[in-house]
């Protein structure tokens, strides 16, 4: 079996920089797979799960919705101005998503296991077959989901917007930080969550500054002008598979 190129990005940045317009981008135009810590976050706290059991043992049942969902902007506005609560809520909730976020990571590089080999053993069959199959099995590679075009490499985005400050770096081979200025941040979270300045800045604050994000990234990407001209930065951070 041939080398296989397994490519993890770990993508993230502050809130409302634009992580959701990239990881749809990624989805849609190159097919590949993306793990979102949002959702597993999600799963963590569905109704009857041992960590919404452990909220409401703390925060008491005005914390859930009549339908027994966790009442999210309830708990926000309890994390999100006290930073003792919001560690404790990190504690039960971070460890769940990293759990998934390799689970989910280890699934796929099985499963391009499986797809690598087959492809092989196609490409040895058309090896007598003639130019024509070869083509035929070239378009299959290259429409494999999460492959790049030129070489056997597997990608996967893990969109982790605590990348940082949950200490999950280790589970990328690269990360891609996206960055606006401070300005365009909160403007931004005011008119999406319909946020008045002091909640916005509060929920900005509760994460590691941009800067210091930004310092870290092996990417950087700039989502302070148009949807363009950010996916023509992705772009060219995807062109380094192309060998």
């Amino acid at each position: 079996m041939s080398d296989r190129i397994v490519r993890l990005i770990g993508l993230t940045g502050g809130i409302a920089t634009g992580k959701t317009a990239i990881s749809n981008y990624l989805a849609d135009a190159c097919g590949f797979p993306i793990l979102d810590a949002d959702i597993f976050a999600r799963e963590a706290v569905s109704p009857g799960s041992p960590i919404l059991d452990s909220i409401v043992k703390r925060y008491g049942a005005g914390i859930l919705l009549p339908d027994g969902n966790l009442n999210r902007p309830e708990l926000g506005s309890i994390i999100f101005c006290n930073a003792d609560e919001r560690q404790w809520l990190e504690q039960q909730i971070h460890p769940y998503v990293r759990r998934r976020l390799v689970e989910e990571t280890q699934s796929y590089i099985a499963a391009s296991s499986l797809v690598s080999q087959d492809t092989q053993d196609l490409g040895k069959k058309t090896q007598e077959i003639g130019f024509f199959h070869q083509k035929l099995e070239r378009s299959i590679v290259e429409k494999k989901s999460g492959f790049c075009a030129k070489v056997d490499t597997l990608t996967l985005v893990l969109v982790v917007p605590l990348l940082f400050e949950a200490n999950m770096t280790d589970l990328c081979t690269e990360i891609w930080v996206v960055y606006c200025s401070p300005e365009v941040q909160l403007e931004r979270l005011m008119q999406r969550d319909g946020l008045s300045y002091d909640r916005a800045n509060a929920r900005i604050n509760a994460q590691l500054p941009l800067a210091q994000k930004c310092q870290q990234a092996d990417v950087v990407l700039d989502n302070s002008s148009t949807l363009d001209s950010l996916f023509q930065q992705v772009d060219v951070q995807l062109s380094r598979c192309e060998i």
